[in-house]
């Protein structure tokens, strides 16, 4: 089904194309400063139990900020607020700088888990790219400009249906930018404590996530979200869960 929302105003539109490039930007940001943690002490650093108190609070607060969020009340208020054709856009401007500040506070944790050289490096490496690719592919069939919000502030259509894909990269696992996002935080050559507690509080979260997410599925579209999940057994690792 395609549904006609009502277009946001200029103001609106820039706001949306903005929060749109914002979005883009932090996930570089990301690429670029999680291949350098552990390289030179942030801005936050401290020792190392305090700093992982501190690590966890900081993606607590984004993890948090995803979850409520996500909540059908909390978008319906927003919309009521402000508009429904920015409702999107207000979640990813938030969603966007919480995740840039955590980023930059992220504190520096000492130690190394491991550090792989030579063949096995390059292979680590491909991993990485594997989860890179892995992660757009995943991402572009679920309509990028849908999800900046930008789709929705011009007024453009947005199509809802019940029949969720099950071939491609979703015919792997039921969630697919998820484990491009696990690729791409645990294969690095290099594991230095500050990368591992990263990689370590995030998949947590989306473990957690998960199944709060797939509850919320199954609410909004009932018996198509079973077939969906009967077809692809895997919620985020083949073979594992």
């Amino acid at each position: 089904m395609v549904v006609h929302a009502p277009r946001a105003g200029l103001p609106g539109r820039c706001f949306a194309l903005t929060g749109g490039l914002l979005f883009a930007g932090s996930l570089v940001y990301f690429l670029v400063a999680y291949r350098q943690f552990g390289q030179a002490a942030g801005p936050w650093s401290s020792g190392g139990s305090w700093a992982m108190a501190w690590n966890a609070f900081l993606f607590s607060l984004f993890a948090l900020h995803h979850s409520v969020f996500a909540r059908t009340g909390l978008k319906d208020a927003i919309s009521a607020r402000i508009s429904r054709p920015l409702e999107r856009s207000v979640y990813v401007w938030v969603s966007s700088l919480l995740f840039g500040a955590t980023l930059w506070a992220w504190a520096s944790v000492p130690g190394e888990a491991w550090h792989v050289s030579g063949t096995g490096a390059w292979l680590i490496d491909l991993g990485w790219i594997g989860g890179l690719l892995l992660t757009a592919v995943a991402a572009s069939a679920l309509d990028p400009l849908e999800l900046a919000g930008i789709r929705q502030a011009f007024g453009r259509p947005v199509t809802e249906t019940g029949v969720l894909s099950t071939t491609g990269v979703y015919a792997l696992v039921r969630h697919p930018v998820y484990l491009g996002w696990v690729l791409l935080v645990w294969c690095v050559p290099v594991m230095t404590g500050t990368r591992l507690v990263f990689a370590a509080v995030s998949t947590f979260y989306l473990i957690v996530a998960i199944p709060l997410e797939e509850r919320q599925m199954r609410r909004t579209l009932g018996e198509p979200y079973d077939r969906y999940a009967a077809a692809v057994r895997w919620r985020l690792l083949p073979g594992l869960y």
